[in-house]
């Protein structure tokens, strides 16, 4: 099965999850499409209509939230939080409305990123710590007893492509899961219901595989590997697939009819 094949049909009846993908990608980028594409085979069973806000384009006003069921953000392409500049500006006020609306929201990578940024956190470029392929996160103590969380475990596996990380959480953030390398590796904001996570749920192994072939000067450039070697170190990552799945489950209610065209 390939990252653009939906890995089952909703069931007969019932009702679209109407998700708002906040996305920071040049015009053209195939990993756009590709993204979407991703997060409705990990949302499976479940319909999910997925429409697009261009975060470079302009900032997120209160009517692009109406009938919006799950707010969704992925990875940057090119762009970085850890830059500042006019667009990251009109982006993290993005993302501090959409914190403050109440609305389920996920974060991974970029948006894990940047939601740490708009809210008050800090992110650095560090290349020495850049993780690439499948890793091994452990969970916290408040990993292991959150809802969301404590299914996974003591340890298990996730894909990423970093190279910025998230030095400083958010004041009413809560640390859920590290690496080896990087201490911050997902949080959930107390009181919200808004998980991130610098990893991506959202990929499978081919999903992860067809990222690094649109951007080989990337996996060469930040970990050194050729694409071939990169290869040999992404596995799937069952467990961490059914994060998004789980987070409906437990934060989402779909409403009829919502959504707009």
């Amino acid at each position: 099965m390939t990252a653009d094949s939906p890995s089952s049909t909703p069931e007969p009846g019932a009702q679209p999850l109407h998700c708002l993908l906040l996305q920071v990608r040049d015009a053209g980028d195939p990993m756009g499409p590709h993204e979407i594409t991703s997060f409705r085979r990990a949302l499976a069973p479940l319909d999910a209509q997925v429409r697009v806000f261009d975060l470079l384009a302009g900032r997120l006003r209160p009517q692009n939230l109406l009938g919006v069921d799950l707010v969704l953000m992925g990875g940057s392409g090119a762009y970085s939080a850890a830059e500042r500049g006019p667009w990251l500006e009109r982006a993290l006020d993005s993302l501090r409305s959409v914190h403050d609306s109440g609305i389920p929201a996920f974060a991974s990578c970029w948006g894990f990123q940047g939601m740490a940024a708009a809210m008050g956190g800090t992110v650095v470029r560090d290349r020495e710590r850049a993780e690439i392929g499948t890793h091994e996160l452990a969970l916290t103590r408040e990993g292991l007893a959150d809802p969301l969380f404590g299914y996974l475990g003591p340890r298990f596996q996730a894909q990423m492509g970093h190279e910025d990380r998230v030095d400083v959480l958010p004041r009413g953030a809560t640390l859920l899961a590290s690496s080896k390398k990087v201490e911050n590796q997902a949080y959930r904001f107390d009181g919200r219901p808004i998980y991130c996570t610098q990893f991506h749920p959202e990929l499978d192994r081919d999903g992860m595989l067809r990222r690094f072939r649109t951007y080989p000067k990337y996996s060469e450039e930040v970990a050194g590997l050729t694409l071939a070697e990169i290869a040999g170190r992404i596995e799937e990552t069952p467990k961490a697939a059914e994060l998004l799945r789980r987070f409906v489950a437990l934060h989402v209610r779909p409403r009829p009819g919502g959504g707009q065209p």
